[in-house]
């Protein structure tokens, strides 16, 4: 049994007991947060009718609220100026251990 859920702005394939990382959610470390449900599959039924869906939830609990991605190294530089620009980013990110598929 899996979901395909929304989380973060992706689409996510759960089952009970994983382990996902989305996009910084605003839920704090311990909490409990539900994800809206796109498809849902228990052995050969398929569900993906939206009223059936939605009395279907996944829930999870937020592990870590701390976490980043990589660091992503962006440069630019334009040729016989001296103008150049390095920045940096790293994405803020959230583990979430998925608890219920009810």
């Amino acid at each position: 049994m899996y979901a395909i859920v929304k989380a973060g702005g992706h689409q996510e394939k759960v089952e009970v007991g994983d382990e996902i990382i989305v996009n910084r959610l605003a839920a704090k470390k311990g909490e409990t947060v539900e994800f809206p449900v796109a498809l849902f599959v228990d052995g050969a039924n398929v569900t993906v009718a939206s009223k059936d869906l939605a009395q279907i939830t996944v829930k999870g609990e937020v592990i870590d609220d701390e976490a980043k991605g990589p660091k992503i190294n962006i440069q630019k530089f334009k040729n016989k100026t001296g103008v150049a620009r390095r920045k940096g980013h790293r994405q803020p990110l959230s583990v979430v251990k998925i608890t219920s598929i009810a």
